[in-house]
């Protein structure tokens, strides 16, 4: 998913909506459910949320709001590895959908974060997807296969038929298994963060929590790393998941940012955690 500031933008294929919806609640983990050819994609004791009303998938958009927790002032940046179904020929003739500079300054940082990926950017930098997966300061989402909308109208996205979109989630995490992906976390975010209760009927049976966000970086497409920045700090509260881009042709300035950012906020006495810590915060305090 790409997000845009401005809906002006939003035509692009990574374009992603801005609206997210929380629900909170404490589950007992369920385990996504994959057809055969799909594999398990998480360790039996990962933080999920309860089903919603009705039994939709859950849908998470920040954690626990007071810094007077033991865990203080948190907050989660995540990153979406973005390449659709058909971005294959672009790949071939040179574009970068990878930012590998980005995860090397995370780790020099030492800044824990939740990289939602799509099955096919796993595909295509499957050394990349690997080396993020097995490594522990780092957790790997489902961001589906294809990056096609899972709702019609969504930023000018394609879509996923009704009937394909449990199979489009199942074919990622089997992208990640092939990539060498162990233990891939059983979240999903959906393409341009555009979901409706169909959708989340539909994905009801894989146990996942859709993971949305509070704070959009704007870093798409962006070429003004400052005023990324700024917006970041700007939105963030304790509990806050940031939503940004491993994506580099389309998301140059994000390693500046998280140069800028991260010191700033560890001034301001936050502490970076993985979205599934703050889902585990959010049912403990349920």
């Amino acid at each position: 998913m790409i997000s845009l500031v401005r809906r002006a933008t939003a035509l692009c294929a990574l374009g992603a909506a801005l609206t997210a919806c929380g629900t909170t609640g404490a589950g007992q983990t369920p385990r996504p459910a994959p057809s055969a050819a799909a594999p398990s994609p998480s360790p039996s004791r990962t933080p999920t949320l309860a089903p919603g009303p009705g039994g939709l998938t859950p849908v998470f958009e920040h954690g626990p709001r007071a810094d007077g927790t033991k865990d203080g002032k948190t907050v989660a940046l995540t990153f979406d590895a973005d390449m659709t179904a058909d971005q294959g020929p672009r790949a071939a003739e040179g574009e970068r959908f990878d930012n590998p500079r980005l995860i090397a300054t995370l780790r020099k940082l030492k800044v824990p974060a939740t990289v939602f990926m799509t099955g096919r950017w796993a595909e295509e930098y499957p050394a990349e997807a690997r080396s993020i997966g097995r490594d522990p300061q780092f957790e790997i989402a489902n961001h589906s296969y294809s990056h096609y909308a899972y709702t019609d109208d969504c930023y000018g996205l394609p879509t996923v038929a009704e009937a394909d979109m449990r199979s489009d989630l199942e074919r990622a995490y089997t992208a990640f298994e092939k990539a060498g992906v162990p233990n891939p976390m059983p979240y999903f975010r959906f393409p341009g963060g555009c979901y409706d209760d169909t959708a989340l009927r539909e994905l009801s049976a894989t146990g996942v929590t859709a993971v949305q966000w509070d704070v959009v970086s704007g870093d798409a497409f962006a070429t003004d790393a400052d005023a990324v920045t700024r917006q970041v700090l700007d939105g963030v509260r304790p509990g806050s998941v940031v939503v940004m881009h491993c994506t580099r042709s389309a998301a140059p300035v994000t390693e500046e940012v998280v140069r800028a950012v991260v010191p700033e906020l560890r001034r301001q006495g936050y502490r970076f955690v993985k979205v599934s810590q703050l889902i585990g915060a959010a049912n403990g305090r349920a």
